[in-house]
């Protein structure tokens, strides 16, 4: 195979994962998409299949403003999910344990100097990265 032969290869390779990309993108955002109705999605599926490439194409027009949109709120909604995860997981902060300690203090249940231990010992530890 000579040089051009291989450029060719790969041209046409990268332009073929390119519009698998595309493809599953679509795919995607119209299973994301709750406003459009079971028959457009089956309709724009349909499509796909039989004239995929016109097909990409006028859905990237036509709807990519709005495929750009549900990519963000499902990527933000991921986000707050994964943060609120973290903070369910990583425990009290120091600050917490303090104020857990003080309101033991305050209804009696530890002493003074068992307070001074906490409080120590919350500020002496370091958060976990």
């Amino acid at each position: 195979m000579d040089f051009w032969g291989v450029v060719y290869t790969f041209f046409w390779t990268f332009a073929f994962i390119a519009y698998l990309f595309a493809l599953f993108a679509i795919i995607g955002d119209l299973f994301r998409d709750h406003k459009l109705n079971g028959w457009f999605k089956a309709i724009w599926v349909l499509f796909l299949i039989f004239v995929p490439f016109l097909t990409a194409l006028v859905y990237l027009i036509a709807r990519g403003k709005g495929m750009a949109e549900r990519s963000q709120k499902a990527a933000k909604q991921a986000e707050t999910a994964t943060n609120d995860y973290i903070r369910q997981v990583a425990g009290t902060t120091p600050a917490d344990d303090i104020a857990k300690a003080k309101t033991l203090l305050d209804s009696g249940a530890i002493t003074q100097a068992e307070y001074e231990s906490l409080k120590a010992h919350a500020l002496s530890v370091t958060p976990k990265a």
